[in-house]
């Protein structure tokens, strides 16, 4: 699973071919789930719209969003199939900006993982292939709730490339931007956007960095420092 990721240069997001402006974002070393996330979306009228989403997607039907805390990425051999996916995967795509993403490999006799920062050469952002949802909450047996509406969203992860499977056995889908405008149409074939989900074919390199990445709260560039 991909479980932290950033944006340490929101300026160069908007360099990104998005065909929208993405909306005023701090630089983030260390995302997490649960945390507010930029996204952008397309309807089936063709326009696409940006925003910021919940990062832990919850189903339109689910009675309690805390669902979505276990619901940060979707592995894309069942994503079609899942009941918590499946609707989203065929209407509700997304693509999610970032420039690094991190990942923890397992150490043969050490019981702490090494945390890992993975990133496009001259550390270029990319957009991750994501999905989004709309949560309204269920009125009670009154009519009424105190839950408040949410868009919410997950990653999607696929089998790891050459530079990944060191690491790690999963790693997320990167979207190529001769691919967005197919990601993105709610009226793309299913097997057409399948076929997107696929490891990243283009360089990255990736550098260990410290564990004090592993705490959520921690934030600022020494989150992806390389370790000397």
């Amino acid at each position: 699973m991909c479980g932290r990721y950033g944006f340490g240069n929101p300026a160069r997001m908007g360099t990104l071919p998005l065909g929208v402006e993405l909306p005023p974002l701090e630089a983030r070393f260390n995302v997490a789930p649960s945390q507010a996330v930029p996204i952008v979306v397309q309807g089936r009228s063709g326009s696409r719209r940006a925003g910021l989403a919940r990062w832990g997607l919850v189903p339109s039907w689910a009675d309690d969003p805390s669902i979505g805390n276990r619901l940060a990425n979707a592995r894309g051999d069942t994503v079609a199939t899942k009941p918590s996916f499946r609707g989203a995967f065929k209407a509700r795509r997304a693509l999610l900006p970032a420039d690094r993403f991190y990942e923890w490999q397992v150490l043969e006799g050490q019981k702490v993982k090494q945390p890992w920062c993975i990133q496009l050469p001259d550390d270029a952002p990319f957009c991750f292939g994501g999905l989004w949802e709309q949560w309204v909450p269920h009125a009670g047996s009154d009519g009424a709730s105190d839950a408040v509406s949410l868009v919410t969203c997950c990653l999607i992860t696929t089998e790891p490339n050459a530079t990944m499977t060191p690491i790690h056995d999963r790693m997320p889908v990167i979207v190529a931007p001769a691919d967005y405008a197919a990601w993105l149409d709610p009226g793309t074939p299913a097997p057409v956007a399948q076929a997107l989900i696929r490891p990243w074919e283009g360089p990255m390199h990736a550098f260990p960095v410290s564990t004090y990445v592993n705490a959520p709260r921690n934030e600022g560039p020494a989150c992806s420092a390389p370790l000397s």
